[in-house]
């Protein structure tokens, strides 16, 4: 299948859902012909989204509906823009009281993916790094993600500096979990320094970590326990705000 042919056909998918939203039960028939396509075009693609729990076929012979799984997609977009809304404020707070940039990072296929960003008053860099996916190993926020369980671990580690550590058994999890934050001393790009805390839902599981990061100069190793203790008081403000108040 070619990329135009791929594209068009997602691109029918979505219109499908679209269709299905605006109209409730629709018919095979009907759908095809808003779609402008054969019936079994409209049929093959009703099959995909049926596979993967987007639509399901109504009492109706020959109806379809939305099915559960939009609503479970439904449910982890808003955690994620609630988990942002959330955290916004107190992230900014910690900003301005640390001087450097804070971001909420959550698991995101095997990453650590940053949903927010707030750059403190001391911050040089004009980086973005919200939408970005960044390797759970080399960061902060990952290595917190990696010891509460929220990611696993790779079996190979990739090199990004000569500080990057490349070994599962080198990552210090257990530590980790012991002290209650994790740090990266340029271990994702030289001159880059950072420290993270988990940020806990309504059952008590990890599902982000906020963190500090810095130029290494400034957020030097000596300073990260410092930083670090008012990561966790944030993130467990950020925690209690998701529900969690143990």
């Amino acid at each position: 299948m070619s990329n135009s042919t791929t594209v068009q056909s997602v691109d029918r998918a979505i219109a499908i859902l679209e269709i299905l939203a605006r109209e409730g039960d629709s018919r095979v028939t009907d759908l095809a012909t808003e779609l402008d396509v054969h019936k079994s075009t409209a049929s093959r693609l009703l099959a995909a989204l049926e596979h993967g729990g987007l639509v399901e076929q109504s009492g109706d012979r020959g109806r379809y509906r939305l099915g559960f799984g939009v609503i479970r997609l439904a449910g982890a977009a808003t955690a994620q823009l609630d988990l942002a809304k959330e955290s916004r404020p107190i992230c900014l707070r910690l900003a301005e009281t640390v001087g450097e940039t804070v971001n909420i990072a959550v698991p995101r296929d095997g990453d650590a993916v940053n949903i927010s960003q707030v750059r403190g008053p001391a911050a040089i860099s004009g980086h973005n790094w919200v939408g970005q996916r960044t390797p759970s190993h080399a960061t902060s926020s990952g290595k917190v993600l990696l010891a509460y369980g929220a990611l696993r671990v790779l079996a190979e580690l990739e090199r990004y500096t000569p500080r990057t550590i490349t070994s599962p058994d080198g990552l210090g999890l257990d530590e980790i979990r012991e002290r209650g934050w994790a740090s990266t001393v340029e271990e994702l790009e030289l001159g880059l320094n950072a420290v993270a805390a988990p940020i806990r839902g309504r059952d008590g599981s990890v599902v982000a970590a906020v963190s500090a990061s810095g130029p290494s100069y400034r957020l030097t190793p000596q300073r990260l326990p410092e930083v670090a203790a008012r990561l966790m008081e944030a993130a467990r403000e950020i925690s209690q705000r998701l529900g969690y108040y143990r």
